[in-house]
């Protein structure tokens, strides 16, 4: 089963449309099973295409590519997570060719008002792969040291709903990087994740970040924000960052991340 996610800091990007036609074109060669994307993103002031989505939805445009390209087989299940910017509704995205039995979303914040930048939702996608049912989440988590909207309190209703799957992947950017003791990543760790990082027989560094980004306007090191974790032990054959400069072009301000499980 081939995983990639990748935080697309949508309509934040110069060149957006020909960034969205590369990633298409990446997706097609890599044959990714399942994709979770955060700051998807469409403008408020747009027209409703079909359910919640928008005529210049990032994931509906980026859908429409790999129809150009031949591919025509994978689903989207997006929804809004707050507003950005004033303009947009940013939200989140799951992708998958994959039959799909139940998508949901959930807030995991403590505020649930769209108009407020720090709330928090989820969204999970449950898929038949060969005969077995997976849940994959994408998530996009606050930072740890947030007094208005801890990043514990988010994970922990996060993991109630995790606890109650079999097997399941939990893919995003999480706001903690991997570099970091004693925070958010060994949190999750202690609470029982297994990263798909430690367990890959192959991998390179990991990092997803390097520099200042939006929300990490002081930083200075390499981080390693963008991870896919499990719930359970998997046979994990390779994790290794894609849209970095060097495994293909970069696309925003956050790498993807792409992952090889034996299932």
């Amino acid at each position: 089963m081939k995983l990639l996610t990748l935080n697309v800091h949508s309509w934040q990007e110069e060149n957006q449309l020909e960034k969205i036609r590369y990633i298409a074109s990446v997706i097609k060669e890599n044959e990714y099973d399942v994709i979770a994307m955060q700051e998807v993103s469409q403008l408020i002031s747009e027209k409703i295409v079909y359910e919640n989505i928008k005529k210049n939805n990032f994931a509906y445009l980026l859908n429409k590519e790999l129809e150009n390209l031949g591919i025509n087989n994978y689903k989207i299940f997006w929804d809004i997570s707050h507003i950005g910017y004033d303009l947009y509704e940013e939200g989140l995205c799951l992708m998958t060719k994959l039959p799909i039995k139940e998508c949901k979303s959930f807030y995991i914040s403590k505020s649930e008002d769209i108009n407020y930048w720090k709330s928090r939702k989820i969204i999970k996608m449950k898929i038949n792969y060969n005969g077995t049912y997976i849940s994959f989440y994408s998530c996009h988590l606050g930072w740890w040291k947030d007094e208005d909207e801890p990043f514990v309190y988010q994970f922990d209703n996060l993991n109630k709903d995790i606890e109650k799957e079999d097997l399941a992947f939990i893919m995003g950017d999480f706001n903690n990087s991997a570099t970091i003791r004693e925070e958010g990543y060994d949190y999750m760790i202690k609470k029982g994740m297994l990263d798909t990082y430690s367990l890959a027989k192959e991998k390179d560094n990991g990092i997803s970040v390097k520099g200042k980004i939006a929300g990490w306007d002081k930083n200075n090191a390499d981080l390693r924000l963008d991870i896919i974790l499990a719930s359970k032990s998997v046979d994990v054959h390779s994790s290794n960052v894609i849209f970095n400069g060097k495994n293909k072009k970069i696309v925003s301000d956050h790498f993807g991340v792409d992952v090889k499980v034996n299932i």
